[in-house]
């Protein structure tokens, strides 16, 4: 019998309250961006001066990166994304113009920004570039131009259309029609063992992903699962009630998870998420993978937002709680894998984290 039926009939919500602290050094530790906050002065190139807000998630504490410059060509507009430690802003009243930059990366240069324009985005039949549901880069430097191979950003948008290009290389977007209908409940990611990126097909039965020629149709996976856990049919009922996403992870060395995120509809004050992970076991020679599910992933953590899921070894950041998953989404948590119990964070008193607001997990940042 599985654990995961005792540990929701034994669930307890914790809470930590979080500390503010303003920091100049950095660790290479990933980081929750919540934005910029403070007074709307205008810097002297035209653009705006403010206070960065990070969450720790090794120290587990807000810290704030003052007197950041945002540049004027980011400054009016929205963001939409971040991976890789690069965020995205999109410039929908202009020529709908798409930029990515190092803004919220803590080893930037306070006054030197990078920005990396992109072509304006184009909607396809089918398809609309107006809702955005998260990104993907297949590369942390996006900026250089001597890699062996050209960095590939994509953006998934609600609806059917997925958008593709190379920094620096392409003069517009590859719009990509997605063989299904995405709603909110699965991510984009990039695979570096596999070089491809990979999306959860709705039921999370199958998986589509796209290699880095951007003229090739989506390649489908099945998924099996051999060893769901057993639990009571009104378990069952009481999961299939809830909010779903799929997120396909890969770890460090290239194992790869799949996690499933049940949320409660309509969310419930400090209620727990529950979370059922499986790992990739065995492919076989058609492309099938077999997923089993685990309650203990060793040394690693994940991070899930509405950014592109990524993982670590917890052993390389230390703070950082093994066999958890840092959530950000429907609530703000750690969950413990093999406990099946979640401790939030709140924000101090008086702090400047806004409610409702739309952060993004960052990885660890390398000089």
């Amino acid at each position: 019998m599985s654990q995961l039926l005792f540990r929701l009939s034994e669930r307890s919500s914790r809470s930590n309250v979080l500390i503010l602290k303003s920091i100049r050094l950095f660790s290479t530790s990933p980081y929750l961006t919540l934005g910029i906050f403070g007074e709307d002065n205008t810097g002297e190139e035209g653009g705006g001066v403010g206070d960065v807000l990070l969450f720790d998630a090794a120290k587990e504490e807000l810290v704030t990166f003052r007197d950041k410059i945002v540049p004027k060509e980011i400054y009016s507009l929205k963001l939409m994304g971040a991976s890789n430690g690069w965020q995205f802003h999109s410039d929908r009243f202009n020529d709908n113009s798409v930029r990515i930059s190092n803004l919220f990366s803590p080893l930037a240069s306070k006054s030197n920004t990078k920005i990396i324009p992109l072509p304006p985005l184009t909607s396809m039949m089918y398809g609309q570039t107006n809702v955005v549901w998260n990104v993907a880069m297949s590369s942390s430097s996006p900026h250089q131009d001597n890699e062996e191979e050209d960095c590939v950003v994509a953006i998934k948008f609600l609806g059917r259309q997925l958008s593709m290009c190379r920094p620096n290389r392409d003069l517009e977007w590859t719009n990509k029609l997605i063989p299904f209908v995405c709603s909110q409940d699965s991510n984009l990611m990039y695979s570096k063992s596999d070089k491809r990126f990979y999306l959860p097909a709705p039921g999370g039965n199958y998986l589509c992903s796209w290699d880095l020629h951007l003229n090739n149709d989506p390649k489908f996976n099945e998924l099996v699962f051999p060893n769901l856990p057993e639990l009571p049919q009104s378990v069952w009922e009481l999961l299939d009630s809830c909010f779903r996403e799929d997120h396909w992870v890969e770890s460090p060395c290239g194992q790869s998870f799949l996690v499933k995120w049940y949320s409660h509809v309509p969310p419930l004050q400090r209620q727990d998420p529950i979370l059922m992970v499986f790992r990739e076991d065995q492919v076989t020679e058609d492309g099938t993978k077999n997923m089993c599910y685990t309650e203990d992933i060793g040394d690693l953590c994940i991070f899930l937002s509405k950014s592109e899921p990524f993982c670590v070894a917890a052993s390389s950041c230390p703070g950082l709680k093994p066999s958890s998953i840092y959530l950000m989404g429907s609530c703000f948590a750690v969950y413990d894998i093999t406990t099946g119990t979640a401790r939030h964070f709140q924000p101090p008193e008086g702090s400047p984290v806004p409610v409702p607001f739309l952060p993004y997990w960052l990885p660890p940042f390398s000089a």
